[in-house]
């Protein structure tokens, strides 16, 4: 997601739609415009995304330009609007994305349904996928840059140049938790929330008391995808790099843990959400987008 740094972003026509939940709260949706009957692609964008981030809007262009409808949920406290409850979203919410399916489902009963997921998004999706099995709402799906392993990611971040990545994401997340409690008591004490500044404190004294989780290896555990991939019959590609700065060799799945309906491709270079390739920095073409258009196109006709 740090990649993008030539990033342009083109303009698409979308409009909005606060989706209330059956807890009370909402999420921010951004529809890309009616296809009518053309497939119905679902983004999960990654942790601190929106549709701000440039890789979403490539994305959605992406989709876009292929004759299909694209619709971004937008974790609960993402848009820029708090969320109204004081849980927040996590790596391995799947009941939004559940609710949201089978809304997009009633709406539209005769149109196919795929998803992409990025990052936090895409370990959402796999978990998702394998948790419904045979009984997954989606003809195709896509996850990219996905962590597989929460301890071990947030291992890593804790390191070398990966440092720089994790102080940005929870320099988001704290102002963002300082922001939602400004104005209400908080059911967690915030006292020491400027010394949290790995994942594996913030995600124990902030994720995981918010959310239901006893501490943080409750939280990893029970939420980490790479456990749920065998359990998938989606046809799915899931496409990461080896030198993610996210993650090491430790994380990936062996081939005892991929369902037969996965299909894992490992790039050598490519970082996190960046794939790009080339030959001009200001002709920047992102392999994602390139390999979205392929699979999905391949499945679809």
């Amino acid at each position: 997601m740090f990649s993008n740094l030539f990033y342009k972003p083109v303009p698409l026509k979308t409009h909005n739609e606060q989706f209330e939940l059956p807890d009370g709260d909402f999420i921010d949706l951004v529809w890309t415009e009616e296809k009518d009957s053309e497939p119905l692609i679902i983004l999960l964008h990654g942790l601190e995304g929106s549709i701000d981030s440039p890789y979403v809007n490539g994305i959605l262009k992406t989709i876009n330009a292929c004759g299909w409808q694209g619709v971004l949920m937008q974790f609960r406290g993402c848009s820029g609007r708090q969320n109204r409850l004081d849980r927040s979203y996590h790596s391995g919410d799947t009941g939004d994305i559940n609710t949201l399916t089978s809304e997009i489902k009633k709406r539209y009963p005769d149109r196919d349904l795929a998803a992409i997921g990025v990052s936090l998004g895409g370990n959402v999706l796999i978990k998702f996928l394998g948790e419904q099995g045979k009984k997954s709402p989606f003809k195709v799906a896509m996850a990219i840059s996905i962590p597989f392993d929460l301890s071990i990611c947030a291992s890593v971040l804790k390191t070398g140049f990966s440092r720089i990545y994790q102080r940005y994401l929870i320099n988001s997340l704290s102002e963002k938790v300082r922001d939602k409690f400004k104005d209400k008591p908080a059911p967690i004490d915030l006292s020491k929330l400027d010394e949290w500044t790995d994942f594996f404190l913030f995600d124990n004294n902030v994720t995981a008391p918010l959310n239901g989780f006893k501490n943080v290896d409750d939280y990893y555990t029970k939420s980490s995808c790479k456990q749920f991939i065998k359990h998938i019959t989606t046809p799915t590609l899931i496409l990461n790099s080896k030198d993610d700065p996210f993650m090491n060799a430790a994380a990936l799945p062996n081939e005892d843990e991929l369902s037969p309906s996965v299909t894992l491709e490992l790039t050598e270079h490519g970082g996190h959400v960046g794939f790009i390739y080339g030959s001009s920095p200001f002709n920047v073409k992102y392999w994602t987008e390139k390999r979205i258009a392929e699979f999905f196109r391949s499945q679809f006709n």
